[in-house]
């Protein structure tokens, strides 16, 4: 084996165990893990145990992680709902960025660094940590509430405002070598360019490879083509100048409103969790812990008037948008941290000369600092939480998303199941694997989502952990009972109803956590046979005895195969218990 492979591997080793032993660790005191990567990183870097080099090579590889955060974030907005979110993105977003920016400008000025540094840092102290404060939102149950969504769309408008903000560090740089960069009025003809090809590529060429891949029915494929459009999508913003995170958020969005929205999101998110973890275990690799040791009254103090500056800018704006003191006050807490994007800044500020490497070094620890207090300060956000949040409308987009049913298997059975929900007002989440169905199931108004259904990762991205009904129609004899018990246990808010093949199926699930399981044509079968005894002159009254007969002795057989717990090894005993009849189904 070569030497450089045997290292990376001994790197991997020490980095992913450092990581595993301090999450762990920081989660179970409620810290979050996100500081458990910055420790962990920080503790192997070569500051400390100096385990682990070349922190900036891995931190190149690991920003990919962020990347894949922002097309995930995009698949959660469909353009509609995009659009409809335009006045709090442009509007909340773009005050908080720029007040917040010169607000913090002003106190790394006061503190001694001239106008240029101060720009450079205090600009990027501006954002907040989108990979922070969304699983925050998401585990809480508030992503999609008023305040949630107020709070993605300053975050959003961040993400937004990496291009610009990077295009004002280049355009201060003081490096010979950044003279020959594009000017920022062609780096925004870029973006708009690259925007219009991410949304011309998304509709003629991603719809029509998921289709492909859908029909060839290769859950492998499926992974590599998720992978393959959000690192495509970024390569061509890198190769602008632009932000790669961009162009993997605009990929996300031009998939939101496709039926392969859930299979993505549940094929990319693996990856995401851990690159992102290596991302921030890499940012803790760089921290200077000697820089931060010489000053470490001024990294204190810098991180409160971060945090207190923040949380006072936002609550203004949030008053002006009419929110309540309460809910002001609760986002501007929630946002008051620093976030990843200013090390990615600070970075290049270091490289235009316009920053030290000791500077880069304390404001990240002021970073990785305020990060630290976002679990405490987003337990005191909960206490708002008794106030109502809803200010008025339902939320645009497709009602599949949160909601409170899913059914699985979109044929003729789970379209009675699913028609019958939905005209009495419950949203409800479709997904099957069948394309040609989902197309026409599209042609008739009905948004059904690709993906197998019985995946744990995907059920829990179509929203299983909020559903109170989660409901198996497909033909034939298709899930196992081991599957059922753990669906019950990963998600046990909701009801389990099965449909199954025949009374073999039904012997073999009923010791599981279903709720309920149905024979999918024994009540057809009993309408039939009614009509066939009215049609021979039988009276109603002996109809009804002999539907009540039959169904307390199919009961009672079903008792005895169940106990069995097979059909077969029972047939004897029924046989003599029920002489008119043993069949199979």
């Amino acid at each position: 084996m070569h030497e450089g492979t045997t290292s990376l591997l001994r790197d991997g080793v020490v980095m992913l165990g450092a990581g595993l032993v301090f999450v762990l660790l920081f989660r179970k005191l409620g810290l979050g893990a996100t500081l458990g990567y910055l420790v962990a990183g920080a503790v192997v870097g070569p500051h400390v145990l100096g385990m682990v080099g070349d922190a900036e090579a891995k931190l190149g590889i690991a920003e990919l992680g962020i990347t894949l955060l922002l097309f995930l974030v995009g698949l959660e907005l469909n353009p509609t709902r995009l659009w409809r979110m335009k006045e709090e993105i442009f509007g909340l977003g773009l005050l908080q960025v720029v007040l917040c920016g010169l607000a913090i400008t002003a106190i790394v000025w006061l503190a001694h660094f001239s106008p240029t540094a101060a720009l450079a840092l205090g600009l990027p102290l501006a954002l907040s940590s989108t990979a922070q404060v969304l699983p925050m939102l998401q585990s809480s149950g508030r992503m999609r509430t008023p305040f949630g969504e107020r709070a993605f769309s300053i975050l959003l408008f961040q993400d937004l405002s990496i291009v610009p903000l990077i295009t004002i560090v280049a355009a201060m740089s003081r490096n010979p070598a950044d003279a020959n960069a594009p000017p920022g009025w062609l780096l925004a003809i870029y973006t708009v360019l690259a925007i219009g090809g991410l949304i011309i590529a998304g509709r003629f060429l991603l719809r029509p490879m998921f289709r492909l891949i859908g029909n060839l029915g290769e859950r492998e494929m499926f992974v590599f083509a998720g992978l393959f459009t959000v690192i495509a999508s970024a390569a061509v913003m890198e190769f602008l100048g632009l932000s790669t995170a961009l162009g993997a958020f605009i990929a996300g969005v031009m998939l939101a409103d496709s039926p392969y929205r859930h299979e993505l999101e549940a094929d990319v998110e693996p990856f995401r969790s851990i690159l992102l973890g290596l991302f921030f275990l890499a940012v803790g690799m760089l921290l200077n812990l000697q820089a931060i040791a010489d000053r470490p009254f001024f990294v204190l103090a810098m991180a409160l008037a971060l945090i207190v500056t923040k949380t006072g800018v936002i609550m203004a704006i949030g008053l002006a948008f009419k929110m309540t003191w309460r809910q002001a006050f609760a986002l501007g807490l929630l946002l008051s941290q620093g976030g990843e994007f200013g090390f990615v800044l600070f970075a290049q500020a270091q490289a235009g000369y316009l920053i030290k490497p000791e500077a880069a070094s304390l404001f990240g620890a002021i970073i990785t600092l305020s990060m630290a207090t976002t679990p405490f300060l987003m337990g005191i956000t909960k206490r708002f939480r008794a106030e109502p949040l809803v200010e008025g409308g339902e939320r645009d987009g497709p009602k599949a998303d949160g909601a409170n049913a899913i059914i699985v298997g979109y044929g003729r059975f789970g379209q009675t199941v699913g028609q019958m929900l939905l005209l009495q007002g419950i949203p409800v989440t479709l997904i099957d694997t069948d394309i040609e169905m989902i197309d026409i199931a599209q042609e008739f108004g009905a948004k059904v989502y690709y993906g197998d259904g019985t995946r744990l990762d995907l059920l829990r991205q179509a929203g299983a952990a909020d559903a109170e009904l989660i409901c198996f129609c497909m033909d034939g004899d298709q899930i196992e009972p081991a599957t059922l018990d753990a669906i019950h246990e990963a998600f046990p808010k909701a009801s389990i109803y099965v449909r199954v093949f025949d009374r073999r199926a039904l012997v073999k699930l009923k010791k599981t956590s279903a709720d309920f399981i149905v024979r999918e044509v024994l009540e057809s079968a009993v309408k039939m046979a009614r009509i066939a005894l009215r049609g021979l002159d039988v009276s109603p009254a002996d109809i009804d005895r002999a539907e009540d007969k039959y169904r307390a002795k199919d009961k009672e057989r079903l008792a005895l195969q169940i106990e069995a717990g097979d059909i077969r090894a029972a047939r004897t005993e029924t046989a003599e218990r029920f002489p008119w009849g043993n069949e199979p189904r």
